[in-house]
């Protein structure tokens, strides 16, 4: 399960930039161990916040700027069951990813292939029949929770023609 990707490097010591993909930051922190989507084991040896979405992080055996660059773009991930349980309302995005788009009567807008973070709001991609791309608003107000294997949203008018 991926839980946050590794940005730039930081300085000249080895610590990167890392976006955490939900607001528990408290899981990064010093002795936690995680793999990259490359299989690479990490264990983080500092951390501390960066500006208001992200953190600093320093990796055992990356001391250099040279050696954190080599991380830059990794997805950082842990296994599905070290997750930690979620409040209600909340969803991990991987798990967002193959539901079925419907309406509420069932009509089938397409499948959702991918959630895309941002400052705003999140969007759910949801590739229709036809392949197109629509960008759904991940809110309360057009967008149910999970059923199944399908999700139900209630797009503006307008937005899958």
């Amino acid at each position: 399960m991926s839980v946050g990707r590794i940005g730039r490097p930081h300085g000249i010591r080895g610590e990167v930039t890392l976006v955490p993909e939900s607001a528990d930051f408290d899981q990064f922190r010093p002795d936690a161990e995680f793999l990259t989507d490359l299989e690479e084991a990490l264990v983080v040896e500092t951390v501390s916040r960066y500006r208001d979405k992200g953190l600093i992080v320093g990796f055992v055996g990356y001391s250099s700027r040279e050696a954190a660059e080599t991380l830059r773009g990794r997805v950082v991930t842990i296994p599905a069951e070290d997750r930690r349980s979620l409040d209600e309302g909340e969803f991990w995005l991987e798990d967002l990813v193959g539901l079925w788009a419907v309406d509420a009567d069932g009509t089938l807008f397409g499948e959702i292939t991918a959630v895309e973070i941002g400052a705003g709001q999140d969007r759910l991609v949801v590739t229709t029949l036809t392949g197109d791309e629509v960008r759904v608003p991940f809110v309360a107000d057009l967008v149910d929770d999970p059923e199944g294997d399908r999700i139900v949203i209630r797009p503006p008018e307008g937005l899958f023609e």
